[in-house]
């Protein structure tokens, strides 16, 4: 006589219970994933074409770009906005806090800078 094999409801309750916490981290933590890839896109963007604009007014352009682009975690006075050689270098840090479920969050932390341009150049 053969041994029967397969998961019991046991196992499937176990596995089921850990498919579904890890679909709750991905459906809770990819918009803040989202945002920092479209920041990423807004920044290297306006590195290069407000190359010879003035700080104020790339924070009137990124504040622009932002509503449009449904950037709520940085703001236009968050950018630090420097210039190295002949390029323009856009950078800005700040954390995204995720709630979970009841008093659990995550928090991550996200660094964002434009490359100097050094894409358009070449």
């Amino acid at each position: 006589m053969h041994k029967q094999r397969g998961v019991s409801l046991m196992g499937l309750l176990i596995i089921g219970s850990m498919v579904a916490f890890l679909m709750l981290l991905g459906f809770k933590l990819v918009p803040a994933y989202v945002e920092y890839f479209s920041l990423k896109k807004t920044l290297q963007s306006l590195a290069v074409e407000q190359k010879s604009a003035g700080p104020e007014e790339i924070r009137k352009a990124f504040e622009r770009r932002a509503t449009i682009d449904d950037i709520t975690s940085v703001k236009g006075d968050d950018l630090d906005i420097t210039k190295e050689k002949d390029s323009l270098v856009i950078a800005v840090s700040y954390d995204k806090i995720v709630p979970m479920f009841s008093n659990v969050s995550v928090l991550i932390k996200f660094d964002v800078a434009s490359d100097g341009g050094a894409a358009a150049a070449e």
